[in-house]
C-alpha cells in the first residue's frame, strides 16, 4: 500500500466514524438501552424516549486544529 493509500484512507476516516458512530448510538437506543453524551461540559445519560438526566460536569473540549499531529507518550 503507498503512502498516497495511506493518505487517501486517513482522510475518510473523520466521514466514515462519524457514520458509524451515529448507526451505533440509534441501535442502542432502539434496543432500549441509554448511552452516554458530552455536550457543554456535562456528561448526560440519553434515554430511547429523548429523556436526558446529568451524570457528571466534566472539562470543556479542547479545540483542535484539523490536521494537527500530537504525540502520545
Amino acid at each position: 500500500m503507498s503512502d498516497q493509500d495511506i493518505q487517501q484512507l486517513e482522510n475518510q476516516f473523520p466521514a466514515v466514524s462519524g457514520s458509524a458512530f451515529a448507526a451505533a448510538r440509534k441501535h442502542v437506543l432502539a434496543s432500549g438501552q441509554s448511552v452516554l453524551q458530552s455536550q457543554d461540559g456535562v456528561i448526560y445519560e440519553v434515554f430511547p424516549n429523548g429523556r436526558r438526566v446529568a451524570v457528571k460536569k466534566i472539562e470543556p473540549p479542547t479545540p483542535v486544529v484539523s490536521g494537527s499531529i500530537f504525540t502520545i507518550r
